[in-house]
């Protein structure tokens, strides 16, 4: 059983300052983590947090409803030390999905002059945008419905320009909008799918929201599974947690925030939030070191048999396929500040992946693909062939993610691929096969940039590692263990 150490949520939140939208078990587990530490140091704040889900599980919503807002978070360093922490700063649960019957709710409580902030865990795709361009996609259908019906969005961008029209209507200023999704240069992807939404609106908001808004970037890092029914079990039996809201991660956190906040912010500072000018470096860095090791472990593990990070980079191959890539293709592509080790975040991440009491799921980190390729894998590429280095872990990566999209993996039945692309995918599959199968993915201009994909280095990296992918077996690309002398 572990060191269990209890830490109780000792403050009160006075009133609501933050509305974030995303109810999910990474913003209970990171950035309201952030805040209760700030609460119980001060022992009230203006803080407090309204938290809104808008699209799935409205059961996590009825749990914090009847727990009064608190819940759990178990931060575990190892099999044998935990942390147990209350978390109370959650003042409003509101649920605004199929129907959206909070919706009017959520949009008073945005437009509140005492709402300052606002944040966002929606992940890539909620933000409407193409992978690959960035620009908004119109065809999408809740940006779709959010140009014809404006005041009752949809649309994670839709509800954020609907508050700040109302706040602009009541001479009120406009909140300060902090993404927290893992994208690069996530602030100006924030803004770009607002202020577009907007000129397709009303060109007066969109020139109001251009320079009145602030969209500071940030990166965040916490390994948070989902949680199941296994999770919940081990929270009862070894720490004595009947929590149904509760969150597993590990203990590990980072925030880094772009030090913009017109209206004020809290002093996260204290609480080890690194508040920075230019956040874009560290983003960079932990998409390709982090999240683009995470996407091959996903990809190429599941085709090798594997069902957990920790099962993954437990065989020894995977291990040497992950060194490698963070060696040879993601530190290279990156220009960090003074004072940052690349080999020892490295070595940090290897130790963080081998954490046996998270199990954190391939499946979970192999959803949304499409959203996910172009800044963990596709950008780096694109500066590794710049730079005449190879490509074979990013090409392997990339075979495999073509390989799960279109076939069942090994062994085992059909699966089903949750991705925005997924009828486009299933679509490629029936039509193509072989390298002309390779060639319609890649031809996605949603997913591959043109001036990448038109690269025949680039193509024929990815057609090699396919056929021998489908030739030989996931076995016949991974990195041979070393022999003992």
């Amino acid at each position: 059983m572990p060191v269990v150490k209890r830490e109780p949520c000792t403050g009160t939140a006075a009133q609501i300052g933050i509305v974030h939208l995303g109810l999910g078990a990474f913003h209970r587990a990171h950035q309201a983590v952030y805040l209760q530490r700030h609460l119980n140091r001060h022992g009230n704040s203006d803080w407090g947090v309204c938290s809104a889900n808008l699209r799935s599980n409205r059961t996590v919503v009825e749990q914090l409803r009847e727990q009064d807002g608190r819940y759990h978070v178990a931060e575990y360093r190892d099999r044998e030390q935990v942390t147990l922490r209350e978390i109370g700063v959650l003042r409003q649960a509101l649920y605004v999905g199929e129907g959206g019957q909070e919706l009017e709710q959520l949009l008073q409580r945005m437009a509140a002059p005492q709402t300052r902030i606002v944040t966002l865990t929606v992940t890539e795709k909620g933000y409407c945008l193409s992978p690959s361009s960035g620009q908004l996609r119109r065809e999408d259908p809740t940006i779709a419905h959010d140009i014809a019906h404006p005041h009752t969005p949809r649309s994670a961008p839709g509800i954020v320009l609907e508050a700040l029209r109302r706040r602009r209507a009541a001479g009120i200023p406009a909140f300060t909008v902090l993404c927290c999704d893992n994208m690069p240069d996530n602030g100006q992807r924030t803004r770009q799918a607002v202020s577009a939404l907007a000129a397709l609106q009303d060109e007066a908001l969109a020139q109001w929201v251009e320079q009145q808004v602030a969209f500071p970037s940030c990166m965040v890092d916490r390994i948070v599974p989902a949680m199941d029914d296994e999770s919940f079990r081990r929270l009862a039996q070894q720490l004595d947690c009947h929590d149904r809201a509760a969150v597993v991660c590990e203990s590990f956190s980072q925030w880094v925030v772009e030090d913009h906040f017109p209206l004020g912010r809290p002093d996260w500072e204290v609480e080890g939030v690194q508040m920075v000018e230019d956040v874009s470096p560290f983003e960079t860095m932990k998409l390709r070191m982090l999240n683009g090791s995470h996407s091959l472990l996903a990809y190429v593990g599941l085709l090798a048999g594997h069902e957990s990070v920790f099962d993954a980079v437990s065989d020894g191959r995977l291990a040497r396929l992950i060194e490698r890539y963070m060696a040879e293709e993601a530190a290279p592509t990156l220009d960090m500040p003074a004072g940052i080790d690349l080999a020892a975040y490295a070595q940090d991440l290897r130790a963080r992946f081998a954490n046996d009491s998270l199990q954190h799921r391939l499946r979970q980190i192999a959803m949304d693909g499409s959203q996910k390729l172009p800044q963990r894998w596709l950008l780096g590429a694109q500066q590794l062939l710049d730079q005449g280095r190879g490509i074979d872990c990013i090409a392997l990566g990339i075979a495999a993610w073509i390989h799960y999209c279109t076939q069942p993996l090994p062994g085992r039945p059909a699966h089903t691929i949750d991705d925005p692309l997924s009828a486009t995918f299933a679509d490629l599959a029936g039509r193509f096969e072989g390298a002309s199968r390779v060639n319609a993915f890649l031809d996605l201009d949603e997913v591959f940039p043109p001036q990448l994909a038109a690269r025949a280095a680039f193509r024929d990296a990815v057609h090699h590692a396919y056929r021998a992918l489908v030739r030989d077996g996931v076995d016949s690309l991974l990195p041979p263990l070393a022999v003992p002398n």
